[in-house]
């Protein structure tokens, strides 16, 4: 049994490392004004250095890197705006192909680029992230900013490291080429680097982390953690959920008297989590932790990852703006939302967006993509000043809002429109059901029910077809989507699909309700919230479901 502050241990020495070597970075996060007056400046020297070391690469050379690079701050700027378009992972991909398929150096970074992260991207197949040397270090100092900012909020290293912290992570099985090129989600290609002494406090250890098999690695971190002094959970809300609900069921297994987590680990004082809109997962997580909905863990600190790179982390409790990574090596951009699909887009540089406005986000990174759209829509809640250093009021800090086309991702599926579109095409097909208009949404976890995806559908489907129909959708979504299938391994994340059947005109009726019946209305085919298919439903009961 763990005893709230309970002795520290000599892992408490980490911790004070840590402080050490951080002593200076935390205080300078919170020097807001330099970010003001600097943040320009840094982050056109971020960009300087991206030209001066892709300079002799293929793309470097093609696009007069080695020139731009000695130009003055705005005409840099500028001249990298005419000379390279804005694109998406398709503008990249034949070249990633080289990269990692072929082995090829000297691309679109320096060197063979040994590593690669997987994630979903569109029906045309999976998304190859490269990982330089030069990113990995880019990703080590946020994950120092992590901790500078918690020592800014009052957290004792000390004492966090004298228990454990748990790392969830993704699926770590990595796959390895003939060229010595590895393959898989970022945690897989992250956790074989961690090393002694930060191997001493972190959990649940690399021969957990490396399992693929979900069901068995939630079971594992159970087993291994239940009797540990976890006080720092670092993951996904929704698998987080899972785990913290089969720790409390094991060790109730054991006879021990327990309702929530807090009774298990009494020291857990941090939740790091990202990726998704925590507000769903709060009242579910605070239940279990704290047993009570309405109660919060003593901290938590939200985070912009991604496979391209660390965008930005919250700087402030309780406040939902996540604070820019400036000076990591990357260079961002900002694209209007409604110009994004235009020929030619408009970027701002983050001294020049505006407050109000709706941006999707554009990075250049020390991996060799550039002026490349990560898709994640933000809104800004705080500018800093202008090349001059005047103006503005802190360093950038954004809320991400949404992403520039519907999406599904409320517990890291990562399903877009097209996912849901070619399911239900096959299904139909299939079982040669005729279908008229849906949406899908995501169905958030409760004490009665599990994170899943719904779908509500016109067709003539009985209670046996329609089950038929969910199945088929469910295996048609798994083809085209990795971390979907994660999430549904043996079904402990995701449930099956839920499938609600309506009448033939259900949503034209809708829309008629709400004033939109016309050809140029229609309800989008998924959302990553509920406000769509719940009116859909409450407007025409369900046939099935």
């Amino acid at each position: 049994m763990i005893e709230a502050g309970s002795p520290s241990t000599w892992t408490s020495l980490v911790g004070a490392a840590l402080e050490a070597r951080l002593a200076l970075r935390a205080p300078s996060l919170d020097d807001t004004d330099f970010w003001r007056t600097h943040t320009a400046f840094i982050q056109l020297t971020q960009l300087r250095r991206l030209f001066k070391k892709a300079s002799r690469t293929e793309f470097g050379r093609a696009h007069g890197f080695d020139r731009m690079s000695m130009l003055g701050d705005a005409d840099m700027l500028r001249e990298y705006r005419r000379a390279v378009p804005i694109v998406d992972y398709e503008g990249y991909r034949s070249l990633i192909e080289r990269m990692r398929e072929g082995g090829e150096p000297d691309i679109l970074w320096p060197g063979l680029v040994r590593d690669f992260a997987q994630t979903s991207g569109t029906t045309s197949g999976d998304k190859f992230m490269p990982v330089s040397k030069e990113l990995f270090k880019s990703n080590y100092r946020a994950s120092l900013d992590i901790f500078a900012t918690l020592m800014r909020w009052g957290v004792s290293l000390p004492t966090m490291m004298s228990g454990k912290c748990l790392f969830l992570g993704g699926s770590t099985d990595l796959s390895i080429n003939e060229h010595g090129i590895r393959t898989g989600d970022l945690s897989g290609l992250v956790t074989p680097l961690i090393r002694w002494p930060i191997s001493e406090v972190y959990t649940p250890g690399p021969d957990i982390a490396l399992m693929s098999d979900w069901p068995a690695k939630i079971e594992a971190m159970a087993q291994r953690t239940i009797d540990q002094d976890v006080r720092m959970v670092s993951g996904m809300p929704s698998w987080a959920s899972v785990l913290f609900a089969r720790v409390i069921e094991l060790a109730q297994e054991r006879g021990r008297s327990v309702k929530r987590i807090r009774d298990i680990w009494p020291n857990l004082d941090l939740f790091v989590h990202g990726g998704v809109n925590y507000a769903p997962f709060k009242p579910r997580i605070a239940e279990l932790v704290e047993g009570d909905a309405q109660r919060d863990l003593p901290h938590r600190l939200e985070l912009y990852p991604a496979s391209e790179a660390f965008v930005a982390l919250q700087d402030e409790q309780g406040d939902r703006g996540l604070r820019l990574c400036a000076d990591h090596g990357n260079f961002y951009e900002f694209v209007p939302v409604d110009e994004i699909h235009s020929d030619s887009p408009r970027a701002y540089a983050a001294w020049e967006v505006e407050r109000g406005v709706r941006y999707v986000v554009v990075l250049s990174t020390c991996a060799g993509l550039y002026r490349y759209i990560l898709g994640d829509v933000v809104e800004f809640d705080m500018i800093p000043g202008g090349l001059d250093g005047l103006g503005g009021d802190g360093p950038l800090r954004m809320r991400i809002v949404g992403r520039h086309r519907h999406f599904i991702n409320a517990f890291g599926e990562n399903l877009i429109v097209e996912h849901i579109e070619n399911a239900v095409a096959k299904a139909a097909e299939t079982l040669g059901v005729r279908v008229g208009e849906f949406t899908a949404a995501p169905i958030y976890p409760s004490e009665t029910t599990r994170a899943g995806l719904e779908l509500a559908i016109e067709a003539e489907l009985d209670n046996e077809r329609a089950r038929k129909f969910r199945d088929l959708v469910d295996e048609a979504i798994k083809a085209q989507n990795v971390d979907y299938t994660t999430k549904r391994t043996d079904g402990l994340g995701m449930a099956e699909p839920k499938i609600t059947v309506l009448r033939e005109g259900a949503f034209h009726a809708w829309l008629d309700s709400r004033g939109k019946l016309g050809g140029q209305h229609k309800c989008p085919r998924c959302a990553n919230h509920r406000d769509f298919i719940e009116g859909v439903i409450a407007s025409n009961p369900a046939v099935v479901g």
